[in-house]
């Protein structure tokens, strides 16, 4: 097992979840399953930050 952090953050009054890894890597969505595979992908998820959008500060408003 690895040291590694992860968090996920569920913004309230919306329906998205915010994960984000030790390194950084932000990755926003509605499905708790397909987090924890984005999670569960690590370090895969590194070489692709873009294909996983970070959570504006606008959906956490909207």
């Amino acid at each position: 097992m690895s040291d590694d952090i992860f968090r996920v953050e569920w913004l309230p009054g919306t329906d998205l979840l915010d994960g984000s890894c030790h390194c950084g890597a932000r990755h926003a969505c509605q499905d708790p399953v397909a987090m924890w595979e984005w999670m569960l992908a690590h370090p895969d998820h590194h070489s692709d930050h873009s294909s996983h959008p970070a959570v504006t500060e606008e959906d956490r408003t909207s």
